[in-house]
């Protein structure tokens, strides 16, 4: 949502391709970073001004919204918006580490950036499972370590350019010291011990390490990181840092040694892990501050004695923000914006970076990064994940807080972001269709019923999916229902809304003292009532026809009992409607019996759950 919009009654039609019709016009010098925009439509025509080249790419990003296709041409209201950011670091983590993501798929996921105006690709190039760069002076890197997929450096140019061209920037991460087993699979010479044999393929916390006591170590990643430094332009260099239990240092007698010789010792006297990091760090600080770099790292490495100028990106929780601002460090909130917990737009609509920090210290916080994780997402699903939640995220960070406290009128703008992204080539709605079709391929007369049912799932939350009885790799293939299931399902939301609104509806209309006969309901519950019992009846219908399917279809017939629970639950709130119609309130056994079938029904089967549960359970009264 822009900062200042008004709008005036009229249309400016336009008789050539709108892009040729819009004049622009900076009025300050190309390298300014300034991205405030002025775009005003006029019976005269449509024009654009901004400061710098980068307003102008916001702007028009918000004139593709402004217009409108129709049977005689495009057009566009009389408007004048006046818009400027809010944080100036809007950023969106891609991980091709986990599952090496295409270079078609970073610029379909770049195209979405610009529509929303997030500015920053934080792209994360290594991890356990993957070195995705190729590397001309360390080639096993890339040979062994990206044997699945690596970008070579014309093609990180090229992306770079391609990023530039939309007024993104491109931050590179490479995890260090932990989360390194590509890299030492690759060069084991770095490790702390020889447990590692090849690069690992499972998912987890590998708690694998570089070996921060040799000289050696620096040498190597000196001049790994001076030769790819030089792909990406951009200040700003991210070496992770994050999630290093440091159990490979404590067990290699040369390190502890190492350790006590620094001194670098606990209150108790024991060997402590954080000082060992924070001496890598300060290591690392001197080789990314010779490349004319700011180091960025996750809130792990913050510690009393690192430099200012570090970054800090918290993705712990708001405290990492407020105790990097505190120590007078530049920070970025992650928290809140993970899309790969597979959580609500409106809970990452509802996190933000100023979050606990005192008016003083506003000025460091330099903005905030929604972050898909890829271990449950390959290069056919990864849209899906990202998009069209990211852009909630993206206004979070792009508008005035005072915007966005409309959580309704931000699920009813995003369905329109979902169409644009959709038409700019984006295939988070079409590779979730195309995986339903397959699945329904042994029986293609239940594929409208698959795709009624999948609509009401959802992935399970959080990182439950790893503790759930089946085991993942690297090579699992993500061809589930669970895979092609909504991170957020909207059908689900959209009843759960028409039923909240019902029962507060009802409970202004309805008197409380007894009456004869049923209530006299106004119009617009009847209508209510009526979209959800259609909605209801569907549900039931799809799963009446999808039991063929279960039995020839060893892919689907995982989530037989969910579908089942699904036919459960819709009796149950066809009895509930009726309840209401007819004025009556559920009886005390009738609502037990309901909390046990929901109880039930809420139960994952296949790494998926049905998603109308909690509106079930509002509107049974529970």
């Amino acid at each position: 949502m822009p900062a200042q919009a008004s709008w005036q009654a009229g249309y400016y039609t336009f008789k050539i391709a709108p892009l040729l019709a819009l004049h622009r016009e900076t009025t300050g010098p190309a390298t300014s970073s300034d991205e405030s925009y002025r775009l005003r439509v006029t019976a005269t025509g449509a024009l654009l001004t901004a400061v710098s080249p980068l307003g102008i790419q916001r702007g028009l990003a918000t004139f593709w919204q402004v217009i409108e296709a129709t049977p005689h041409g495009w057009r566009a209201q009389f408007c004048d918006i006046q818009d400027q950011p809010r944080f100036r670091w809007r950023g969106l983590l891609v991980d091709p580490a986990r599952h090496f993501l295409p270079v078609a798929v970073v610029k379909r996921t770049l195209d979405g950036m610009a529509a929303v105006k997030l500015n920053v690709l934080h792209w994360h190039l290594c991890d356990d499972q993957g070195w995705r760069v190729e590397s001309k002076l360390f080639p096993r890197l890339h040979t062994v370590g990206g044997a699945t997929g690596y970008y070579t450096q014309a093609e990180v140019r090229e992306v770079v350019r391609y990023a530039a061209q939309r007024g993104i920037r491109v931050v590179p991460e490479f995890d260090l010291p932990g989360h390194a087993g590509a890299l030492l699979a690759a060069y084991p010479r770095l490790a702390c011990n020889d447990s590692l044999k090849a690069v690992p393929t499972r998912w987890g916390v590998l708690n694998i390490a570089l070996d921060p006591t040799r000289e050696s170590t620096y040498t190597m990643l000196d001049s790994v990181l001076t030769e790819l430094s030089g792909l990406f332009p951009d200040p700003y260099f991210h070496i992770g840092g994050d999630e290093n239990d440091g159990r490979q240092w404590r067990h290699n007698p040369r390190i502890v040694a190492f350790m006590q010789e620094k001194c670098f010792l606990n209150a108790k006297g024991y060997v402590d892990k954080h000082q060992l990091q924070n001496y890598f760090n300060r290591r690392m600080l001197s080789i990314v501050q010779k490349l004319g770099k700011t180091m960025v790292g996750w809130d792990e490495i913050l510690g009393p004695d690192l430099p200012a100028p570090v970054v800090i990106e918290s993705w712990r929780g708001p405290k990492g923000v407020a105790d990097a601002v505190r120590l007078g460090h530049p920070a970025l909130r992650a928290h809140g914006y993970y899309l790969d917990l597979n959580f609500s737009a409106a809970a990452h609509y509802a996190a933000d970076p100023l979050q606990g920090i005192p008016d003083s210290l506003h000025a460091r916080v330099l903005g905030g990064e929604a972050a898909m994780w890829s271990e449950f997402a390959d290069s056919v699903i990864y849209e899906s994940r990202v998009w069209p939640r990211a852009a909630a995220v993206a206004e979070r960070l792009w508008s005035p807080a005072a915007l966005t406290q409309d959580v309704p009128d931000m699920y009813r703008r995003l369905a329109f972001v979902s169409e644009e992204l959709d038409a700019l080539g984006l295939r988070h709605r079409r590779a979730p269709a195309a995986l339903l079709r397959q699945l329904a391929a042994p029986y293609p007369a239940a594929l409208p019923a698959l795709q009624t049912f999948t609509a009401l799932l959802e992935p399970v939350k959080e990182y439950r999916r790893h503790f759930q009885g089946f085991k993942y790799t690297t090579e699992t293939p993500l061809t589930r229902l669970a895979d092609a299931a909504p991170a957020e399902s909207d059908v689900a939301r959209r009843f759960g809304a028409t039923a909240d609104s019902l029962l507060a509806g009802l409970s202004i209309a309805v008197p409380r003292f007894p009456a004869t006969g049923p209530p006299t309901l106004l119009p617009i519950a009847s209508r209510q009532l009526a979209a959800l019992r259609q909605q209801l009846a569907d549900w039931q219908h799809a799963t009446e026809a999808l039991p063929p399917l279960f039995v020839i279809s060893p892919g689907v017939a995982e989530y037989a009992p969910l579908a089942a629970q699904l036919g459960t639950v819709t009796s149950l709130l066809t009895q509930r409607l009726t309840q209401l119609e007819q004025g009556q309130a559920p009886l005390p056994a009738w609502q037990s019996a309901a909390r046990l079938q929901l109880d039930a029904a809420q139960k994952p089967a296949g790494q998926a759950e049905l998603a109308i549960i909690g509106a079930a359970r509002r509107l049974v009264g529970l």
